[in-house]
């Protein structure tokens, strides 16, 4: 598929001298190269049994919302038939284990754990999907200081009988790539993943110059049979931590803040609804965390 530029070689030169259980967890022969345009890379048991059925426990002790999507023009979260699926936001460093993956996903990215944004845990039930999308924001960022997402790791939680696809329309290797039945029909329109439980995928949404990788297009196929869960990291070109200029800001960040203060989440979340003043959570507002 060609030479890898610097910055991948080099992320792949850590790989192999971590090796094993080195390097945040990381074993070299798992993570693999399985799409060039874009650039795809998949980490078979990337996350232990244990780990995801911990994550998934997370988020069932929370308040799962229907997801959203970033409207392009006005940089607000908005509720749209192209994602049907359920979600909620860990705080970072939420627990030993989210810290854990957290520092795993920074070893194997080779980008900052205070470039991510907080993992948000996904259900898809029967019939549920994500249309094909890109992670970036087409225009401009909302904040100009965290830049666009630059990379996307996305990890499997369950494994999906038939359906759940993660599916690049656009990618080139969707030409070699053999299917037979077990395949469903959406993810034949490209290259696809197959939820596997313990999986990551690593995609790119920004070429290593820093432009938008048009072929980055993604999408969830429908699931058929049985549920799907996954958790998301997205890692933007630079900090998410220091997003905002100050902690005296007194806003929400998403648009559900106000449902998930109204069933609890103020009390149960703390650290993603309401943070610290070092680093102020996510719906301040709706918690009664400051003044207007």
């Amino acid at each position: 598929m060609g030479m890898a530029p610097p910055p991948l070689l080099a992320a792949l030169l850590l790989l192999l001298v971590a090796g094993g259980e080195g390097g945040g967890g990381l074993d070299a022969s798992r993570a693999v190269s399985v799409s060039w345009r874009p650039r795809v890379f998949l980490y078979e048991g990337f996350l232990s049994e244990a780990e995801c059925d911990h994550l998934v426990a997370l988020a069932k002790q929370g308040t799962m919302e229907k997801s959203t999507v970033v409207d392009g023009k006005s940089g607000k979260n908005v509720m749209s038939e192209e994602r049907t699926s359920s979600g909620m936001f860990l705080a970072k460093k939420q627990d030993d284990i989210v810290a854990r993956i957290e520092e795993r996903i920074a070893v194997w990215t080779m980008l900052p754990e205070e470039n991510g944004e907080s993992m948000q845990i996904l259900r898809y039930e029967q019939g549920e999907k994500y249309e094909p999308h890109f992670d970036y924001i087409r225009g401009q960022p909302r904040s100009a200081r965290e830049g666009h997402r630059v990379a996307t790791v996305l990890m499997y939680l369950s494994s999906v009988k038939m359906g759940g696809e993660t599916v690049f329309p656009d990618s080139e290797a969707r030409l070699s790539q053999p299917k037979d039945e077990t395949w469903s029909d959406c993810a034949e329109q490209g290259f696809a993943v197959k939820p596997v439980k313990g999986s990551a995928v690593l995609f790119f949404s920004l070429h290593p110059n820093v432009t938008l990788d048009a072929d980055s297009l993604h999408g969830s196929c429908p699931v058929i049979e049985c549920e799907k869960w996954s958790a998301t990291k997205w890692i933007h070109v630079r900090s998410y931590d220091n997003r905002r200029a100050s902690a005296d800001k007194c806003d929400d960040e998403h648009a559900l803040c106000p449902s998930w203060a109204a069933a609890g989440e103020c009390a149960k979340n703390p650290g993603y609804m309401v943070g610290t003043s070092d680093s102020p959570g996510f719906c301040r507002k709706s918690c009664d965390a400051c003044t207007s």
